[in-house]
């Protein structure tokens, strides 16, 4: 059966997210759990090095319910996590007219320093320029990277 647009999207966008995890693993991350409040995370001392998925943090500028690709915890350059968010757009889409709002949530909700990664050949040139431009005003987002650049930050600081 042939996959709709949004399938592939969605299908793709897991598999950017698959690569990260192998980078956590591969750097002895563990993951503590999925679709968890971020307490959980902070508080599961018995693992230095972990990371959950999917893990809620708060409500966001709508007031609805934010959460996180990766919540991270261990790295003693950043005591109070980090979070990273994988976005991925191979054709033409909406992905990128979302930065706005992430960049914002980030900004004033997110309660670590921030990581987007971005893969795909879809997004407007325009749209990724403007959001590795917020990386100098928002003190919350430290970076964003495509999968390449992140192995190389990864391998430096995690």
């Amino acid at each position: 059966m042939a996959l709709t647009q949004g399938g592939r999207a969605n299908k793709s966008g897991n598999i950017l997210e698959g690569n990260v995890e192998a980078i956590l693993n591969g750097h002895n991350y563990f993951q503590v759990g999925n679709y968890v409040p971020k307490e959980f995370i902070l508080n599961a001392a018995l693992l230095p090095k972990r990371y959950g998925k999917e893990v809620y943090i708060g409500t966001g500028i709508y007031h609805t319910d934010l959460k996180v690709d990766f919540y991270v915890v261990g790295s003693s350059a950043m005591p109070s996590g980090l979070i990273f968010e994988c976005k991925w757009q191979e054709s033409p889409g909406s992905v990128d007219e979302k930065f706005p709002y992430l960049n914002m949530n980030i900004q004033n909700y997110y309660p670590a320093p921030t990581i987007v990664i971005l893969g795909g050949e879809g997004m407007r040139e325009g749209a990724s320029k403007w959001l590795k431009a917020r990386v100098n005003d928002n003190h919350n987002l430290l970076a964003v990277y495509s999968l390449d650049r992140f192995i190389a930050w990864a391998n430096k600081n995690l």
